[in-house]
């Protein structure tokens, strides 16, 4: 069976060593950015005195966070400020404390009178640290003779806002939120244009992007500026805010730099032209993964595996014929550079970088329990690659699986579960054993991030991927298997989004069986995908998004 398969390689090798194939390219748009990244040159002063303009501040606010003389309200609404403006993991013991604490001296009775915002609040800050609320607080503000919210909840505009973000952090279940995540976008999008100044903005924003599904880092800096108001009650809270954003950012530039380097000393662009050159792009990606700066090694480490899968998503999907993508699948199953024989010369760099970055991944963090990650993280990378070719298999023959074929390989083709792998590699002491074996089972909040990127991606670039000819998409999957037109087959798969969702929101609810830490990876790839494809494939067309996202957070700093 064996020497079948090698010979079967070895045929259609010679078959594209002796001719060059007519080739459909996506012709993607290059880079907006160039080496503007790559000349970054670091300050070690400034960066030491925005370290040290931090502590002060720092401390003064950690005061505030246990002070036992606030009461319940100002802390939950300080804590919630502290949290928009990524500064919580600053304040993670203290914060865990205040909210375990408040969440155990709960009253459901004192919130009856309590108005539209202030329960919006408490909800969002339980539920965003994990303690589940109960979304019955919110009956209050239904006319129970209609079953509808009472109208006159609508004149308090940053309760509607505010109940429009918790309703966000819905699970399963709870019909009152999703009848709240209908009702006030409705109403918001008509008061928005009466609206003036910074509340405007504020609802202009959050109707753009809630913040449970927006870059945190984005989310962060934006929330800086347009709720000012609000963050400047608290002096110590701005100081540190505007200080910790340049901090971060002039760390953020220089690993950025880095990796711009390593791009460049591998000569990507010359070696592999044909994908995309997206560097900036990738890395503001994996920076919604953690924001923290302690978790510099894993930003690096997970841009350079992200850079792999493009580069790997690129040569399938926009280079490699039938046959080279055949002989490329075997050739990574293989996993040996004796392999590289059996590639035509155009993608032969690719292969041979793929696994000398994992040589040197190895080399680099040598402890055992990185390298059982670092092992799962290259098993993982092969059986993408097996996704892809059934992808290509299915353009190539013009088959369009059932939707339930094609999610069991759209699971993987979303990329998720190797990127959050190769997430979990520099996190260091963390990851556990009992971590590892527990991502091992294939849970149900990495299910529904998986599903999230497989099936909003399809449902933005149908157009697109129509142009290009015919493929397989779960739009299409599932009009097939359902017998339903396509605007029907949008819809349903957009409601199959939003219950993976739900379970996203579930699996963050406490008791957690791995740390936030390690679920934010996870939880944080699936929002990156709600960024990128709002519109379309804003990570082949970054002009709308990931450019002012890439402004915003590596060009444009902070005025003290």
């Amino acid at each position: 069976m064996a020497s079948t398969e090698t010979n079967t390689i070895l045929k259609a090798h010679a078959q594209i060593c002796a001719t060059e194939p007519a080739r459909s390219l996506a012709k993607f748009p290059p880079s907006i950015w160039a080496d503007r990244f790559l000349l970054f040159l670091l300050d070690n002063s400034q960066l030491e005195a925005y370290s040290k303009a931090m502590g002060q501040p720092k401390e003064e606010l950690r005061r505030l966070i246990l002070n036992p003389l606030i009461d319940s309200n100002e802390k939950l609404s300080l804590i919630y400020y502290v949290y928009r403006l990524g500064l919580a993991y600053l304040f993670t013991k203290d914060i865990d404390g205040q909210i375990d604490k408040l969440f155990n001296q709960l009253n459901m009775q004192d919130y009856d009178e309590a108005d539209l915002y202030t329960i919006s609040i408490h909800f969002q800050v339980f539920r965003i640290f994990g303690y589940k609320f109960s979304c019955e607080v919110f009956n209050k503000f239904k006319d129970f003779s209609s079953g509808e919210f009472k109208e006159d909840i609508t004149t308090d505009v940053r309760g509607m806002m505010s109940f429009y973000e918790s309703s966000q952090l819905r699970i399963r279940g709870e019909s009152i939120l999703d009848e709240a995540i209908a009702f006030t976008e409705t109403k918001l999008k008509t008061i928005e244009k009466t609206l003036q100044g910074a509340l405007a903005r504020q609802v202009k924003q959050a109707l753009e992007r809630p913040l449970h599904r927006g870059h945190p880092m984005v989310e962060a800096r934006q929330y800086l500026l347009n709720f000012e108001e609000e963050i400047s009650r608290y002096d110590s809270l701005q100081m540190l805010a505007k200080v910790h954003c340049n901090y971060l950012q002039l760390l953020q530039k220089e690993e950025l730099r880095t990796l711009s380097k390593w791009s460049k000393d591998l000569d990507l662009q010359v070696k592999t032209p044909y994908v995309r050159d997206r560097v900036p792009e990738l890395y503001v990606w994996i920076l919604a993964l953690f924001l923290e700066p302690y978790y510099s090694q894993a930003r690096i480490i997970t841009t350079k595996v992200i850079q792999l899968v493009l580069m790997l998503d690129d040569t399938y999907d926009a280079y490699a014929t039938i046959e080279e993508s055949r002989l490329l699948t075997h050739a990574i199953n293989r996993w040996d550079i004796s392999a590289v024989s059996q590639l035509p010369e155009s993608i032969k760099s690719f292969y041979e970088i793929l696994l000398d970055e994992f040589v040197e991944l190895n080399k680099q963090l040598p402890q055992q329990e990185t390298k059982d990650l670092i092992e799962a993280t290259k098993k993982a990378f092969q059986e993408l690659a097996r996704g892809y070719l059934q992808e290509a298999e299915w353009r190539h023959s013009g088959e369009v699986p059932s939707f339930e074929e094609y999610m069991r390989v759209g699971l993987t083709t979303s990329t998720h579960e190797l990127l959050g792998k190769a997430a979990w590699i520099g996190m260091g002491e963390i990851v556990t054993e009992e971590a590892f074996n527990w991502y091992q089972s294939h849970p149900k909040i990495l299910i529904a991030s998986e599903s999230i990127a497989r099936l909003h991606d399809d449902v933005m670039t149908v157009e697109f991927e129509r142009e290009r000819g015919p493929s397989a998409t779960g739009v299409e999957a599932y009009m097939k298997t359902y017998g339903v037109p396509e605007n029907e087959a949008v819809e349903e798969v957009k409601k199959l989004v939003e219950n993976a969702w739900k379970d996203i929101n579930e699996g963050c609810l406490r008791p957690r069986e791995v740390p936030m830490d390690l679920l934010s990876p996870i939880v944080n790839l699936a929002r990156m995908i709600d960024v990128a494809y709002q519109y379309n494939d804003g990570f082949t067309f970054p002009e709308k998004t990931l450019k002012k996202y890439i402004t915003l957070l590596l060009c444009d700093s902070v005025p003290m």
